[in-house]
């Protein structure tokens, strides 16, 4: 580690390596695949993000991206592109999204460490932004 003229230490100057802001299963990456590939227009990623509604307050909200918006945060994780809305990223910080299939249902799903509670139907969710904590260490 050398000092600079200004007395700050070179290794200060070099930006740190945050961890990803959510992360993606293999089972949500091969379905995040399947339908960025059947896509009939070209795609960037997955756009993730949060909206008001339901009955617990909130609801996780999907979609194609087909460009990228000033202050979106890009998470690359297992070959896929998550795009996530600059509104949801406190909301979002530490998830993982899953894709799940049951016997009558298949679905995205997410384990939020920002989640207080979830109505009963799993359609939506009461979230709270991440703790200063939490961003402090990464997630």
């Amino acid at each position: 580690m050398s000092v600079t003229e200004s007395g700050y230490s070179s290794a200060m100057t070099e930006p740190r390596k945050r961890p990803a802001l959510m992360t993606v299963t293999e089972a949500a990456a091969a379905r995040i695949r399947d339908i960025v590939g059947r896509s009939e227009k070209p795609v960037v990623g997955v756009r993730v993000g949060v909206d008001k509604g339901g009955c617990a307050g909130m609801a996780y909200q999907l979609d194609l991206a087909d460009k990228l918006a000033p202050g979106d945060e890009v998470v690359e994780d297992k070959g896929v592109r998550i795009v996530i809305d600059p509104k949801a990223i406190l909301y979002l910080i530490g998830s993982e999204m899953d894709f799940q299939i049951d016997k009558l249902s298949a679905r995205f799903v997410f384990k939020n460490p920002n989640e207080v509670s979830a109505c009963g139907c799993g359609e939506s969710v009461q979230l709270e932004p991440a703790k200063p904590e939490a961003l402090a260490r990464g997630a």
